[in-house]
């Protein structure tokens, strides 16, 4: 934090003007690279709108493969995914002003960068690494499941003085009670290895999907639950009969 009480790289959108950003290149439509990045980019952004609700209410920018500018300038990052809290997605989200993240109008850069690495050509611990550097972000993550550009499958760094410096551990974020973590498991039906959003205590934070089933396993239980009560109660009322006894009096 700085002396102000703000993240470091927090920029008062009031005191910065405001570019002209007609002339950006904000979308290309080059399509996502494979099946799994676009499944595992999805991972990492539905659970959090569908069951994840910040500390306090915050607004937050949850999104995937959404350009980054630091400056009015086509040297934009994209990154698979990043997390931006206190700030939200600028209305109505069709003008061009509002279908990127323009640090100078959210004030701050994203506080946490996913990377999913595809393949080895992505600069994700060199170029993409200084460039995040560069823009102040608070936490960077690269998830290399087939370990592609080191021995590691997740790589994580933090803001130090100014500089992304390799950290241990799982991501974990107190404040927000919220956290990063592998996953062995299926998501629309693939079985993989899955990179995603959990508690500090590392309970996963499930998709909508997820918390649907969950509410129908519970519904059926208590179902079978009551079905079970009311037939021990018809046999126990068979039994006194039986016995020459009343149910309703006994």
């Amino acid at each position: 934090m700085s002396v102000s009480g703000h993240p470091e790289g927090y920029v008062d959108p009031e005191e910065v003007p405001i570019p002209d950003v007609s002339g950006l290149i904000t979308e290309d439509d080059t399509p996502v690279d494979n099946v799994y990045s676009e499944k595992q980019m999805r991972l990492l952004t539905e659970p959090l709108y569908a069951s994840w609700t910040p500390p306090d209410g915050r607004p937050f920018f949850l999104a995937a493969n959404v350009g980054v500018f630091a400056r009015p300038s086509n040297d934009a990052l994209v990154p698979d995914v990043f997390l931006s809290l206190d700030t939200a997605p600028k209305t109505p989200l069709h003008l061009k002003q509002n279908r990127s993240y323009f640090v100078w109008e959210h004030g701050k850069p994203p506080d946490v960068v996913v990377e999913v690495v595809s393949n080895r050509e992505g600069d994700e611990l060199t170029r993409k690494l200084r460039g995040y550097e560069r823009m102040r972000v608070v936490h960077y993550v690269v998830y290399d499941p087939e370990r592609q550009l080191s021995d590691l499958e997740l790589c994580r760094f933090e803001l130090q003085g100014g500089v992304l410096v390799a950290a241990e551990g799982p991501l974990r974020l107190p404040s927000l009670d919220l956290g990063l973590t592998r996953w062995p498991g299926t998501f629309e039906q693939q079985d993989s290895r899955w990179l995603r959003w959990c508690r500090l205590d590392g309970t996963i934070i499930p998709t909508g999907a997820e918390r649907a089933s969950t509410a129908e396993e519970r519904a059926s239980t208590a179902e079978e639950r009551a079905s079970t009560a009311e037939a021990r109660a018809a046999r126990l009322e068979a039994k006194l009969r039986e016995l020459g006894l009343d149910p309703e009096t006994t």
